[in-house]
């Protein structure tokens, strides 16, 4: 098990290589639409890679919930199977909406899962970029 400080330091390590091992700007945040943006994730049981819809006000979040799920065939080509929650509570009892794609069996505290993370991450958000701009004009008509 790892210290705080000691985990805290191996978070900073992973990012900081993958940055370097896929140097990339990403989409992530600038969709242009306030609190719609995709997320990495990573911890000490998997890797995830999301769409979160996080508007407060439910009519919005729920109108681009149901562009993207409109289109699930087709992200599905895109991206493969995914995860999808109208209601997904966070942790700080948040509810949003959120899509997203896991690979299990990885750690961000194994450093011999690394590259199967970062692999994993590039491939899934590349797909979600992807069919995000293929769509982009559609998903922004709400």
């Amino acid at each position: 098990m790892f210290s705080k400080q000691e985990a805290q330091q191996l978070k900073k390590e992973f990012w900081t290589a993958f940055g370097k091992s896929f140097p990339r700007k990403w989409l992530l945040y600038d969709t242009k639409i306030k609190d719609f943006s995709f997320k990495f994730n990573a911890d000490n049981k998997k890797a995830e890679v999301s769409l979160d819809i996080e508007m407060k006000d439910e009519i919005f979040r729920n109108a681009y919930y149901e562009k993207i799920w409109s289109l699930e065939d087709i992200l599905q080509e895109f991206i493969g199977d995914f995860h999808k929650d109208e209601y997904f509570t966070l942790d700080n009892g948040k509810v949003i909406s959120k899509i997203w794609i896991e690979k299990h069996d990885v750690s961000l505290f194994n450093k011999n899962s690394w590259q199967d993370i970062f692999e994993f991450f590039w491939e899934k958000m590349d797909g979600f970029e992807r069919f995000y701009y293929e769509y982009e004009d559609f998903i922004k008509d709400v």
